[in-house]
C-alpha cells in the first residue's frame, strides 16, 4: 500500500502454501500411491545423502545346499557370504514447474492437486518404466507364450513351471501384466468364476485377477505393449527346426540390413531371437540365434527381422553414459518401452525426457558398456511383454539428495519413507515472476538374479 510519504510497503512472501517440508511429505505420499513395479521389487534404502553417479553396494543372498551326514561325521561348512552387487545411482529423475504470482493465493491443497500430483506422477511413471526395462534381461529359457497370441490359463501355468524349474522360491512371486493381457485373462472363465477360484465373485465383480497360481497379479500401463510398425525384412524358414534350435536356415532376398544384433521372430515360435552371426550378402542365410527356439517351426514359416539403427556420435559414448543417445538409420522411431539392445546388453526405451524419434532416444538405465559410433542399435519385436518374478530378481536403490545450503535463496526439504526418498526445492524465479518448484528423486536399478524371473509373451 502507499504511505503518507509516498513509499510503497513491501511485504515478505511467506505464503504458507509453499512450505517445502509439507510439499515433500505430500509428494512422497503421492509417489507411493502411483508406483506399481517399483514397489514390488527388492528395495534398498539408507538415510545417507548421495549424489548422481555414486555407487551403492547391496547384497545378493548366498545359495546353500543340504549335505547328508551320519553319526560321527563332521558338519560341512559352506560359504555364508552374500555376493556384493554394485549399483550406480544413475537415475536422477526430476520434474520442475513454476507457480506464477497470480496463483500463489490458492491454498496448499489446490496447488498440490493442480501441480504436485501430476508432477510426481510423471516421476512415478518414469521410475516404473526404469524398473520394467529390466524384464528384457530375463528373456532366457524361463519364458512362456507367443508374441501376437492371446495368453491362456496354460500359458500362466507354463510360466510358473518355468520359474519353479529354475529353482525360483515359491513365495513373493509377482506378475506384472499389460492391460491387453489383463483383458485376455479376464475372459478366461477358470480365472474369474467364483465357483472355480473361490473368491466369492470378487474377480468377476471388480474385474481384477488377484492372486492366482501362486502369483499376485498387477496390471500396469507401463508394461511393454509394442505395436507393429517397426522397419522389418521378411523371409521364410528353410527346413523344419525343433524347439531348442540355435541355428536356423532362412531364405530372404539379398543381404540382411545391419543383421548383427538384429532381433527376429519365426512364425510358430514367435519368441524374440537375437542374431549372433551368420548373415551374408546372399539370399540364403544360416543364422546363429539366442536364446533359441522355444517352439518348433516348420519350413516356409514367415521370418521377420527387425532392422536395427545405428549410433550417430563421432566421439563415441562411454560406459555409464545416462543421457539421450543420438541415433540414425531408423526409418521409424523406436517405441516407448520397446526392447533396445547394444551389443549383448538389453534396455527399454524410456519415454522421458522426450518421446523417442528417429534421431534421439533415451534408455532405461545408463550404458553398461561403451557404444562406438556406427555400432548397431537393435530393437525388439512387436507384442506384449509381461514380467513374472520373485521380489529379489531386481533391486531398486534410492538415496536422499542433499539440501541446498542456507542463504542460496531457495527452500528445500527431503522426505523419506518405506524405501523411497523425495526432495522438493522451491525458489523465486525473477525471469518468470513466480516460484519454481522442483521435485526429484535419486535412484539406481539392477538385475540381481535372472533365475528369479520370466517373461510371458502375448
Amino acid at each position: 500500500m502507499t504511505t503518507k510519504t509516498g513509499w510503497l510497503v513491501a511485504y515478505a512472501n511467506d505464503n504458507d502454501a509453499l512450505i517445502p517440508e509439507v510439499w515433500a511429505q505430500e509428494s512422497l505420499l503421492f509417489l507411493e500411491k502411483n508406483l506399481i513395479a517399483a514397489l514390488l521389487v527388492h528395495r534398498n534404502f539408507e538415510n545417507e545423502i548421495k549424489k548422481f553417479g555414486d555407487v551403492v553396494n547391496t547384497r545378493r543372498p548366498a545359495g546353500f545346499k543340504a549335505v547328508r551326514k551320519i553319526d560321527g561325521d563332521a558338519v560341512t561348512n559352506q560359504d555364508a557370504e552374500a555376493t556384493n552387487v554394485q549399483i550406480p545411482l544413475d537415475q536422477h529423475l526430476h520434474t520442475s514447474f513454476i507457480i506464477y504470482d497470480g496463483e500463489e493465493s490458492k491454498s496448499m491443497k489446490d496447488l498440490m492437486e493442480f501441480h504436485a500430483l501430476p508432477a510426481i506422477s510423471s516421476i512415478a511413471q518414469s521410475l516404473d518404466q526404469v524398473v520394467l526395462g529390466e524384464l528384457y534381461n530375463f528373456m532366457g529359457g524361463a519364458n512362456a507364450g507367443r508374441l501376437g497370441s492371446d495368453v491362456t490359463r496354460e500359458t500362466v501355468i507354463d510360466t510358473r513351471e518355468a520359474m519353479t524349474n529354475n529353482k525360483c522360491p515359491l513365495g513373493d512371486r509377482r506378475f506384472l501384466i499389460t492391460p491387453n493381457v489383463e483383458g485376455q485373462l479376464l475372459n478366461i472363465e477358470d480365472l474369474v468364476n467364483a465357483n472355480t477360484v473361490g473368491d466369492v465373485g470378487s474377480s468377476l465383480r471388480e474385474g481384477h485377477i488377484g492372486r492366482k497360481y501362486g502369483f499376485d497379479f498387477f496390471t500396469t500401463q507401463n508394461a511393454p505393449t509394442i505395436a507393429a510398425g517397426s522397419t522389418v525384412q521378411t523371409g521364410t524358414l528353410d527346413g523344419n527346426h525343433a524347439a531348442g534350435a540355435t541355428s536356423v536356415e532362412i531364405d530372404i532376398t539379398g543381404a540382411i540390413t545391419r543383421g548383427l544384433g538384429a532381433w527376429m521372430t519365426i512364425a510358430g515360435d514367435m519368441t524374440p531371437q537375437y542374431i549372433v552371426s551368420g548373415h551374408s550378402t546372399t539370399d540364403n542365410h544360416t543364422l546363429v540365434i539366442t536364446p533359441g527356439l522355444a517352439h518348433a517351426a516348420i519350413t516356409g514359416a514367415v521370418v521377420t527381422i527387425y532392422t536395427p539403427g545405428s549410433i550417430n556420435y563421432a566421439s563415441n559414448y562411454d560406459s555409464g553414459y545416462a543421457k539421450n543417445l543420438i541415433i540414425n538409420n531408423f526409418a521409424v522411431a523406436p517405441k516407448v518401452g520397446q526392447l533396445v539392445s547394444l551389443g549383448t546388453y538389453k534396455y527399454g526405451c524410456l519415454e522421458t525426457p522426450a518421446t523417442p524419434t528417429t534421431t534421439l532416444m533415451t534408455l532405461t538405465r545408463a550404458l553398461d558398456a561403451a557404444a562406438a559410433n556406427t555400432s548397431n542399435v537393435g530393437v525388439g519385436p512387436a507384442g506384449d511383454y509381461c514380467f513374472a518374478f520373485n521380489k529379489n530378481a531386481v533391486a531398486l536403490i534410492t538415496r536422499p539428495l542433499a539440501i541446498p545450503k542456507t542463504g542460496t535463496g531457495v527452500r528445500s526439504a527431503v522426505a523419506s519413507y518405506n524405501g523411497l526418498s523425495v526432495r522438493v526445492t522451491i525458489g523465486y524465479d525473477m525471469t518468470y515472476q513466480g516460484h519454481r518448484v522442483t521435485l526429484d528423486i535419486l535412484a539406481g536399478v539392477k538385475t540381481l538374479d535372472t533365475n528369479l524371473g520370466a517373461v510371458m509373451f502375448a
